[in-house]
């Protein structure tokens, strides 16, 4: 099966910058498994503000927020917080 397309929010680009470099060579690891498979990452599911259910990992400390648009086989990591906090 083809793999997903993922696509960042340039705000978790743009922060992913001040990561250690360890932390972001883990992240980009982990973004490629959501390419392949983004169910299998996926730790727990959140619901938005506006009803969507996000899925979350936990790495290194930091939640990481996604959205798995599966009619477009699209994967769209949209925030970063501390994993202890509810910041996205």
């Amino acid at each position: 099966m083809k793999p997903y397309r993922l696509l960042v929010d340039w705000s978790v680009v743009s922060r992913l910058r001040e990561l250690p470099g360890r932390t972001q060579r883990r992240v980009y690891a982990a973004f490629s498994r959501l390419e392949q498979a983004p169910d299998l990452v996926s730790e727990f599911n959140i619901t938005d503000e506006v009803g969507r259910q996000l899925d979350v990992f936990i790495l290194d400390g930091w939640a990481f927020y996604f959205w798995i648009d599966f009619a477009d086989r699209h994967v769209k990591v949209l925030a970063f917080g501390l994993a202890d906090h509810e910041s996205r």
